[in-house]
């Protein structure tokens, strides 16, 4: 195979495996922000910003595992520049899913 054809295909491999690990962090902390804000509506208590998605910390080294787990199962994804759409898919995931809870929000504020 021509060279040019496997770089196409790895790079498009790595943004397909980027976005989708970007929207599934995604799923995660909007699924978490949801469970928090029932929390907090049913006791009536105020959280703090601080404290309003606890355990982001461990879903954040959640990410930070699956993307050594892919690095470890798929090295040929992280040869050379592809390594950095990886990346790219996953902020474009990730911000693709706080875009849309941003529009939500944006949705229930003006009703």
């Amino acid at each position: 195979m021509n060279s040019s054809i496997i770089f196409s295909l790895t790079s498009a491999a790595a943004l397909v495996i980027g976005v989708a690990i970007g929207l599934l962090f995604g799923v995660f902390q909007n699924a978490a922000l949801a469970r928090n804000r029932k929390k907090v509506n049913e006791k009536g208590t105020l959280v703090t910003p601080w404290m309003a998605v606890p355990g982001s910390l461990s879903r954040v080294a959640m990410l930070l595992v699956v993307l050594v787990a892919v690095q470890v199962c798929c090295p040929m994804l992280f040869l050379g520049d592809v390594q950095w759409l990886i990346s790219a898919g996953v902020l474009l995931g990730y911000g693709w899913s706080f875009m849309k809870k941003l529009q939500q929000r944006a949705g229930e504020s003006i009703q």
